[in-house]
């Protein structure tokens, strides 16, 4: 079988090492990158090999950490100095395949099939990149290498820091499938719990427990995760020249206080609809579905979806969407520390199918009407800023929202 070479390359303690090389002092102090604790965004993003050793551990809070570490130097991220570095890395990347696919700001993979020739093998290939990277930038990479994407990825959180793990077809039952299942992509938090239900605690078992057996529990992602764990991947790496549409927009934000109540929640899920609804309207795109992400003080989160009727850019539709998701899945008297509203399966006016029913009149004249006072909200925030027209009821609010969200908490995958 003439199998691909896939590399995945992870940069390692990403944030902490780009912060390392702005103040090289931080290497030799145990370090972390968080969010300002005092708008509470009091979470450990990253952390160096020194805080590693202390048990420090990424998103858990700056409390836990310090009781860890309680010499533990934290600083503040600078977002724009990452992207920069992230560039530059993959740039060095680009020197052996055009085919380089970002997966996130500090990881990509690459198909290296077509660079054997000039280049070597791909565990040849990695250490190459491994040491250009590390001698030109200051930051470490880890590198999976392996005859597809899924494998890749495992074979560079095999080791780290600095590190090449090959995973071929017959180190499979000895690198893979002893793994916990959640070393699987897309094996969340949920998902194990699903798994574990079963019976089901490792990767090998995943790959011995039918693809019924696991589409019947997990539906379609059942059926994919068994084909992962047995190594059946051959979704492509792309391209830099692929064009990548835009397959969500989002915002999130983490409240000043807890929200409690569903005049709270309605008041913080406003503010950030609308803020996906224009972006939406800017980039010509309406949403399928409506995926509302809720926080709790104790970082427990949970994520649900609903699909629309009709595809929608109106912050009321997102708004009101988002409301149901939250009183079919939240009690009222429950706090909530974060709210993330995601509008998915963008489409273009040439894509939207949609088909007014005769019924359906009265319906569309409504939403017409709605379309027209929020796209004329957009002019009038275009002409004089966003602070120039907002809901009445988000004056002087105590929560934090401010007209314009934190660029930081923007998804836009």
């Amino acid at each position: 079988m003439n199998d691909r070479t896939i590399l995945h390359c992870d940069c390692n303690g990403f944030y902490a090492s780009c912060e390392q090389i702005r103040h090289p002092e931080l290497k030799r102090v145990p370090m972390a990158v968080c969010g300002d604790p005092e708008s509470r965004h009091g979470i450990i993003l990253a952390k160096n090999e020194l805080a590693k050793g202390f048990g420090v551990k990424t998103a858990e809070t700056i409390r836990e950490a310090k009781a860890k570490c309680p010499d533990l130097v934290l600083v503040p991220p600078h977002h724009e100095d990452y992207a920069r570095w992230s560039k530059v890395v993959n740039a060095i990347y680009q020197r052996y395949t055009e085919q380089v696919e970002p997966f996130g700001i500090d990881e990509s993979w690459l198909d290296v099939t077509g660079s054997r020739t000039l280049f070597g093998d791909g565990k040849t290939i990695a250490d190459r990149l491994r040491r250009e990277v590390r001698e030109e930038t200051g930051l470490t990479i880890s590198v999976g290498v392996s005859f597809n994407k899924i494998f890749a990825k495992l074979g560079s959180d095999h080791k780290k820091p600095d590190a090449t793990t090959v995973i071929g077809r017959e180190d499979m039952p000895y690198l893979v499938w002893p793994k916990p299942a959640d070393a699987l992509l897309f094996v969340g938090s949920r998902v194990k719990l699903t798994l574990a239900g079963m019976g089901i605690h490792t990767i090998g078992q995943i790959a011995l427990a039918g693809k019924e057996t696991l589409q019947a529990r997990l539906g379609k992602l059942g059926e994919q995760l068994w084909e992962y764990a047995n190594g059946l991947d051959d979704s492509p790496v792309a391209s830099i020249y692929d064009s990548r549409p835009v397959k969500s927009i989002g915002n999130g934000m983490t409240f000043r206080r807890d929200l409690v109540g569903w005049e709270d929640a309605r008041m913080g899920i406003r503010a950030l609809a609308d803020e996906v609804a224009g972006r939406m309207r800017r980039g010509g795109v309406k949403c399928r579905t409506v995926q509302l992400t809720i926080k709790d003080p104790s970082l427990r989160v949970i994520t649900r979806q609903r699909g629309l009727e009709r595809p929608t850019h109106l912050a009321s539709a997102l708004t009101e969407t988002c409301m149901a998701l939250l009183r079919d899945n939240w009690e009222e008297h429950k706090p909530i520390r974060m709210l993330t509203v995601t509008a998915l399966q963008l489409v273009t006016p040439e894509e939207e199918t949609e088909q007014l029913r005769l019924f359906d009149e009265e319906d569309a004249e409504k939403r017409k009407k709605r379309e027209d006072l929020e796209s004329a909200v957009d002019a009038i925030r275009s002409r004089y800023g966003r602070s120039a027209i907002h809901a009445a009821e988000l004056l002087q609010n105590d929560l934090g929202i401010r007209v314009e969200p934190p660029r930081e908490e923007e998804i836009e995958e």
